[in-house]
């Protein structure tokens, strides 16, 4: 049996994964984290799925238990700021489309909708509750939508069956302290020490990692959570890595934090992406500031001026706030688990935070794991099974992002003008093909599963200005009545959540008040 399993590099990656492992097989594996107090963790991955609910649940922990301690705030949905043309914004929500006749609403906005504003606006509740500033949860505690409330127990990101309301956004440094506390109280090894050498057998596997101040530890299985150095699996394995530079050419930002009077100052319950001249600026609020960023490509713009744009947008007059430049290495490992070692987090694979999606493959990653955790045999099956279902999620959501760029209909620079003729992944050019004649269905999205519902395809398409040219024509022979009673549900509902919810601010005051 594998009795002991060493990760290397802590972080939101690190923590989680330990957390995880412990939580999923208890004693009967031995798991040690060995992190350095001298590597800096990148530190910006703030904003999550709203499945991200599924980790927390299987560790048994109730966001009232850890949403004070790492400056938790809630996330709706992204709001897309000038993508398609300045002053024009929309949002891609955590909600699934209402039917009516076996057509979505989406389908039907185009035939019966209100084309003098958004889409978003006739087909869900959550821009409403966005553009108010409502909490999901009333302040007694109870969620706006009662029955998606509750613990999902020890459930994964495959059991996941109607889609809840929301996600998070929290402070990634906080919730690795939060996970670390966590973690040690239930068994987790914790090494704090510098990793001098790396020790491998005569088959070229990890046998153990040598420390600078406590010496060899040893293991069955490695993790490596060393972020973008790959010291595991890059450094001492030779994987492969394959950039998605071609299509996704952003590959530094900069970020600043930028703190807010929680008492007084009201905050958005989603996520905002700006688009700007040689990229797009991130804007998350946490409880207490907020965490801001700006995602370019280096062959559009410098560093400087990427940090002086940064701060000309979210921090005038604020000079003195640190700025953190990050360069990010874009694509994925050939393959994530060699030998016995499996890379989790930055290690592994990254994409722009465009839909917050760093959490998600750790997530995703972890769970991966455990369902084809090995023996002492060292199945080959099992890794290649594991190899197979990471490069699956990472490519769909590369192709998803690749899609934003592609269909924006922003065109005024250079870095938007060579987004419209840059090569398209395989599969991509198809889908944009039949989406200007139709909305994409199931059948036409990426195939495999990659965290992504047909909804988000279609939301991000309208949004950005895709839209088939005129409604499906099987809509020409159905009564319109029930669709157009349910575009009227989804405003009357909204007007009673927005008149019946506090602000995010008022409910995060309350629960942090609480938590004292």
């Amino acid at each position: 049996m594998i009795k002991s399993v060493v990760i290397v590099g802590g972080g939101t990656a690190g923590w989680m994964t330990a957390t995880y492992l412990k939580a999923a097989f208890g004693e009967r594996v031995d798991v040690t984290l060995v992190e350095s107090a001298r590597v800096a963790t990148i530190g910006v991955g703030e904003a999550t799925f709203s499945t991200v609910r599924h980790f927390f649940d299987y560790l048994g922990l109730d966001e009232r238990d850890w949403m004070p301690a790492c400056s938790g705030s809630y996330k709706l949905g992204i709001r897309f700021q000038d993508w398609r043309a300045p002053g024009h914004h929309f949002y891609h929500p955590f909600e699934r489309m209402r039917v009516a006749d076996g057509f979505n609403l989406a389908e039907w906005w185009l035939k019966e909708g209100d084309h003098s504003r958004t889409f978003d606006l006739d087909c869900f509740v959550t821009p409403y509750l966005c553009e108010a500033r409502r909490s999901p949860r009333t302040l007694d505690g109870s969620l706006f939508a009662a029955s998606l409330d509750g613990s999902l127990g020890r459930s994964t990101l495959d059991e996941q069956r109607a889609q809840f309301p929301y996600a998070y956004h929290f402070d990634a440094a906080l919730l690795a302290s939060f996970l670390t506390d966590y973690g040690v109280a239930r068994g987790v090894k914790h090494v704090v020490d510098d990793v001098v050498a790396v020790g491998q057998d005569e088959r070229g596997w990890i046998s153990h990692v040598t420390t600078q101040g406590q010496g060899k530890v040893a293991g069955d299985l490695f993790v490596d959570c060393t972020g973008f150095r790959g010291l595991l699996i890059n450094k001492t394995l030779g994987e492969r890595f394959d950039s998605f530079e071609d299509v996704l050419p952003n590959n530094r930002a900069v970020a600043l934090r930028v703190p807010r009077d929680p008492g007084r100052e009201e905050m958005d319950p989603y996520t905002t992406a700006h688009a700007m001249a040689a990229g797009w600026i991130w804007t998350i609020p946490l409880y207490g500031r907020n965490g801001n960023g700006y995602v370019y490509s280096d062959a559009y713009c410098t560093p400087e001026e990427a940090e002086r744009t940064l701060r000309q947008h979210v921090a005038p007059g604020k000079d003195d706030l640190e700025a953190n430049h990050i360069r990010m290495r874009i694509g994925r490992n050939h393959r994530s688990w060699v030998n016995n070692c499996v890379a989790i987090g930055l290690s592994s694979a990254f994409v722009e935070p465009l839909e917050s999606t760093g959490i998600f493959f750790i997530q995703q990653a972890i769970e991966q794991l455990v369902k084809h955790f090995p023996d002492e045999r060292w199945d080959p099956v099992l890794a290649d099974a594991y190899n197979r279902r990471v490069a699956h999620v990472v490519d769909g959501v590369k192709e998803f992002l690749v899609l934003h760029y592609r269909a924006a209909a922003r065109n005024d620079t250079p870095y938007w003008k060579e987004a419209k003729a840059r090569e398209l992944p395989e599969g991509l050019a198809e889908r944009l093909r039949l989406a200007s004649s139709v909305l994409l269905d199931d059948h036409d999205i990426y195939p495999h599963y990659h965290g992504f519902e047909t909804y988000s395809w279609i939301t991000m398409l309208l949004g950005l200005g895709w839209q088939p040219e005129r409604p499906r024509p099987a809509l020409a022979h159905l009564d319109p009545a029930r669709a157009r009673a349910e575009l009227a549900a989804v405003r009357r509902d909204a007007r009673r959540l927005v008149d019946g919810l506090p602000t995010v601010r008022e409910y995060l005051v309350s629960l942090n008040e609480k938590e004292r």
